[in-house]
């Protein structure tokens, strides 16, 4: 018997047992937690299962974990915010803010096109280590430095790591702190949200294992293009690292942040509910609904799947037709989720411990996000 434990709005009994359904069916859950706002308003915030694999340490309310991409949206908010102060231009160069970017002809690659997986700087040309990973002036170095793997703004390739770092040094340009710091100063302090770019030593106690996909099933394990197996394996993905003081102090806005569903949701509420969550406007509606704007849509060069980009998040389509279209979404390797429907003014948002095989979301996520729309839409 999976104990849950949380709230549950009346009416929104299904999305429990959605996610009751997780921990009883399949490969099972091991340790997961769900939020969802509507209008603002925590309709759903449960959790259930153990943080760690052995099963030895419940999954509490203030457990977190890394949860990969799903940090992306994050890093997308906060460029976002910048361009609705008016500090940021998605349609200049990135070399107007970060003139070294210009060299081996990426002069006219703009910031909309870092925003939206297409500058066609998918991964590392020279040999990158996991310690290197964490070295923010070098990482940054060589993505200046680059040529473009495929003509920008042609054609999607995700960014799985270089993105953050992209957007993130745009950021730091215009901002004069890092990304991870504006992000903590103007998005989750006001809004009192649990999710960091670079934890703090003192919240290490709090967090969950991720527990890794099964040995052959891991990002880059099935041979696709030479765009993919550059992705994952220069340097190679290993969840296990996420367990290390090392990874877990770094600013990599694309990949290691750290919450819960909540948090998650209490942040892309602010995309939801019209630029105000918590009781706090921080952007304005214009400003959120710039996530829209599409950008590039296609096969994705690196993920071999369709898709459809907007700015930093992805749109409705393809693989993931969505009830209403003013939709954002994205997720993390692994399976944590998090959507934002404008036009319903939800919020849902997916955490989880084990590791399925995916970068975009997973069965598990989709089935209970399914629930929860089928509940708000008849009502």
């Amino acid at each position: 018997m999976v104990e849950v434990h949380g709230v549950v709005a009346p009416g929104f009994e299904p999305v429990r047992d959605a996610f009751v359904a997780n921990f009883t069916t399949g490969d099972g859950e091991v340790g997961a937690c769900f939020t969802a706002t509507l209008k603002g308003e925590t309709i759903v915030d449960i959790w259930a299962g153990h943080a760690d694999a052995a099963a030895t340490q419940p999954w509490q309310q203030d457990s977190i974990i890394n949860v990969y991409s799903t940090t992306k949206t994050m890093c997308a908010l906060t460029a976002l915010l910048l361009a609705d102060r008016g500090e940021l231009d998605f349609a200049r160069p990135v070399a107007h803010y970060w003139p070294e970017f210009a060299a081996n002809g990426k002069a006219e690659v703009t910031v909309a096109h870092l925003m939206s997986h297409s500058a066609g700087l998918s991964g590392f040309k020279e040999p990158v280590t996991g310690e290197d990973l964490y070295d923010w002036d070098k990482i940054c170095g060589l993505l200046a430095a680059q040529e473009p793997y495929w003509a920008p703004g042609t054609a999607p390739g995700y960014h799985a790591l270089t993105q953050g770092y992209l957007v993130g040094e745009v950021v730091r340009r215009i901002a004069g702190v890092s990304l991870g710091n504006l992000f903590r100063t103007e998005i989750a302090e006001p809004l009192g949200a649990d999710f960091h770019i670079g934890l703090p030593e003192s919240e290490d106690g709090r967090c969950a294992e991720l527990i890794p996909p099964p040995p052959g099933k891991g990002i880059g394990a099935v041979s696709q293009s030479w765009l993919t197996q550059n992705m994952a394996n220069n340097p190679v993905v290993n969840p296990l690292e996420t367990r290390t003081r090392a990874w877990r102090a770094a600013e990599i806005p694309a990949a290691n942040g750290h919450g819960n569903a909540r948090s998650v949701a209490l942040v892309q509420t602010l995309m939801a509910n019209g630029g105000e969550a918590n009781g706090k406007r921080i952007l304005s509606e214009a400003g959120v609904r710039r996530a829209l704007e599409s950008q590039v849509q296609g096969m994705d060069l690196v993920l071999a799947i369709p898709v459809h980009f907007g700015l930093g998040y992805g749109l409705p389509g393809g693989m993931m037709p969505f009830p209403n279209p003013n939709s954002v979404f994205w997720g993390g390797y692994g399976g944590s989720l998090v959507i934002a429907d404008m036009d319903a003014r939800l919020c849902m948002a997916y955490v989880m411990n084990r590791m399925a095989p995916t970068t975009t979301g997973d069965l598990r996520a989709a089935s209970i996000a399914a629930a929860c729309w089928q509940v708000v839409l008849a009502g």
